[in-house]
């Protein structure tokens, strides 16, 4: 699989805000895991392409928002309020099918990863 192109992160302070973007397009499903040192990757959130349904995991909701835009061929991933704890790798995945939450094995084409790093 040809391997998406992600954009975006980088270093914040706690509270601030990053965005992340993903050129994809052609799935039904899109979504965004994240990977700390040491620790097994998770999932962050997902999005249906056609309908818009979305899905977060509980450390990120309320502070996390993934979209897409209109011509659905970028999913996006607004990130507020962070904290040290979201800091790690961020890659999107993509799936012509996932179920909530989100599976490492149901994802055969991914991102490249990108860093986000939040201090304290």
């Amino acid at each position: 699989n040809v391997p998406l192109v992600q954009s975006g992160g980088g270093s914040v302070q706690a509270g601030g805000s990053l965005r992340l973007a993903c050129e994809v397009s052609g799935f039904r499903c899109m979504a965004w895991f994240r990977q700390a040192p040491g620790k097994e990757r998770e999932g962050v959130a997902r999005i249906y392409a056609h309908s818009g349904g979305t899905g977060y995991a509980d450390a990120v909701k309320g502070r996390f928002t993934i979209s897409q835009d209109e011509d659905r061929k970028t999913v996006y991933l607004q990130m507020n309020n962070l904290v040290p704890e979201d800091s790690g790798t961020y890659y999107c995945a993509a799936s012509d099918f996932c179920i909530w939450p989100i599976r490492l094995s149901d994802f055969r084409t991914w991102g490249q990863g990108t860093q986000v790093s939040v201090s304290s």
